[in-house]
Formats: structure tokens, sequence, C-alpha cells
């Protein structure tokens, strides 16, 4: 059974920085793809960011503010966010599975979310 659980979000002011984290359960991570979804109220779940079991990586328009990485020795992944806006808030969650399904949001783990909020 593959469980994933996301930490390090919380409130941050605008301009700030925050590192999320998504550890894994099970023995598959290394050789799946990880993404980083995000929803806001009202709106569409969006993928925000992805890593191939190879290490490439996928980015929305962001200018650079995020960064995504893998450490499969701890099935960990991560979403280090820097230059955060208010309109970045929202939950944020990790998602394990083949690249297409996770570029299609239809991987089969998904964590529960951690909040981000952006605000002064």
């Amino acid at each position: 059974q593959v469980q994933l659980v996301e930490s390090g979000g919380g409130l941050v002011q605008p301009g700030g920085s925050l590192r999320l984290s998504c550890t894994a359960s099970g023995n598959i991570f290394s050789k799946n793809t990880v993404g980083w979804y995000r929803q806001a109220p009202g709106k569409q779940r969006e993928l925000v960011a992805s890593i191939s079991a190879l290490g490439a990586t996928w980015y929305i328009d962001l200018k650079g503010r995020f960064t995504i990485s893998r450490e499969n020795a701890k099935n960990m992944a991560f979403l280090q966010m820097r230059g955060l806006k208010p309109e970045d808030s929202a939950v944020y969650y990790c998602t394990l599975g083949s690249l297409v399904a996770v570029r299609a949001g239809t991987s089969k783990y998904w964590g529960q979310g951690t909040q981000v909020t952006v605000s002064s």
C-alpha cells in the first residue's frame, strides 16, 4: 500500500519562501513520476510541477520561482517555493504515478494536501 504525506505548508508573507515535502511509503517511489498540484477555492486543480523517475522536470509558468526535486533514497520529493504571491495560496497535493497519469491528474496515489496561505 502506498501512502503520500505532505508537510511544510503554512502562512507566509508575500515574497516569502516555503519548502513543501512529500513522503511516500512503499517501494514504488523511485520508479515513478512525482507531481505537485494545487487547488485554490473555486478554482480547478492545476499541475504546478512534476519530476520523472529519471529527474526530468516540468513547470507551469512560474518565472522560476518554484523548484521541484526528489530524494529517492528517502522516498521523498520537495517543492521549494520562493517569491510567493497571494495567488499562490492553495492546498498543495503531491501525487505519484506514471508520467502520463501525473500530467493528466489521473494517478492513483495522492496525499491529503497541505495548505499554503500567502498573505500580509
